[in-house]
């Protein structure tokens, strides 16, 4: 399996992810798998344990993992969020807007693709967790979202 395409400066984390039930019953697990349907929410009491949250995508049009990562991001999860499954390059800037930080897709990306997808729009409309001020915030004189 190829390494996962991160935008992190810290170790990739290699802890085993459990499910979100496994997780909340034990003590010493630090990754997590997110399935489309679990509710993200049951992990807030545990943020400052967390080292690794997947949310896995197994179809493209399954757009539940982007809620997930938002509910983890503005709750103050600072650990790595990767997107695993069926996640093309179409996506990823995307998912990088909603807090995502690391890629997993089943498929091989190619990386002329990846920085063509994360390059492609440099003003953003949306306030989301990627700190980028949405474009009509620039429009009338503000820095942020």
């Amino acid at each position: 399996m190829a390494e996962p395409l991160r935008f992190r400066d810290d170790a990739a984390a290699s802890d085993p992810a459990v499910t979100v039930d496994a997780f909340v019953e034990q003590t010493n697990a630090l990754a997590v798998r997110i399935e489309p349907g679990d509710d993200a929410r049951k992990l807030l009491p545990f943020l400052d344990r967390l080292r690794l949250v997947e949310v896995n995508f197994p179809a493209f049009g399954d757009g539940r993992g982007y809620s997930a990562a938002r509910i983890l991001r503005e709750t103050g999860y600072t650990g790595e969020l990767r997107a695993v499954g069926d996640v093309l390059v179409d996506q990823l800037a995307y998912l990088k807007r909603c807090g995502f930080d690391a890629f997993d897709p089943d498929q091989p990306l190619d990386a002329g693709d990846v920085e063509t997808a994360l390059g492609r729009f440099p003003e953003v409309y949306q306030p989301t967790t990627d700190g980028r001020p949405p474009i009509w915030n620039i429009r009338h004189g503000k820095s942020h979202g």
